[in-house]
């Protein structure tokens, strides 16, 4: 989760996949995130950060309205509280969270360990989230209206 949440934590206008076509097709469903994530923003918000440590950054997409959320850590596991009060008032969204699994860590194979789900939520949200070690989370947040 954490190598789909820096697609939002830095910025770059020219964004790639960097590895063997058939690393990714061993995780097409952690793959949706890349292929939805735009490379410019209109607006970025650090939401929670403390230096050296974590970072959580909140991007609005230059040609929509949907935003993203990145999440990082260090090495220790984090449990953060994300408000969503950056999204716009009286709408209502889905969340699409892409966050380590229950037995992700950034060392050996377990690194992999990812969970996928989707929850409606409004701008009066708060998401609770943990990251592993070394990890993190990645959210697509839309409206179907």
């Amino acid at each position: 989760a954490r190598a789909l949440a820096e697609y939002v934590l830095i910025y770059s206008p020219i964004q790639m996949a960097a590895d063997l076509p058939e690393h990714y097709e061993e995780h097409m469903d952690a793959f949706q995130f890349i292929k939805d994530v735009p490379v410019d923003w209109s607006e970025s918000v650090i939401l929670d950060a403390e230096v050296g440590d974590y970072v959580v950054t909140a991007r609005k997409d230059r040609n929509s309205e949907e935003w993203f959320v990145g999440g990082g850590t260090d090495e220790a596991a984090r449990d953060i509280s994300v408000a969503l009060d950056f999204l716009e008032v009286g709408k209502t969204y889905t969340a699409q969270i892409y966050r380590d699994g229950e037995n992700a860590h950034y060392v050996g194979e377990t690194r992999f360990d990812i969970e996928i789900e989707d929850r409606t939520v409004s701008s009066s949200d708060t998401l609770n989230l943990t990251m592993a070690p070394g990890g993190g989370f990645a959210i697509r947040f839309f409206t179907s209206n």
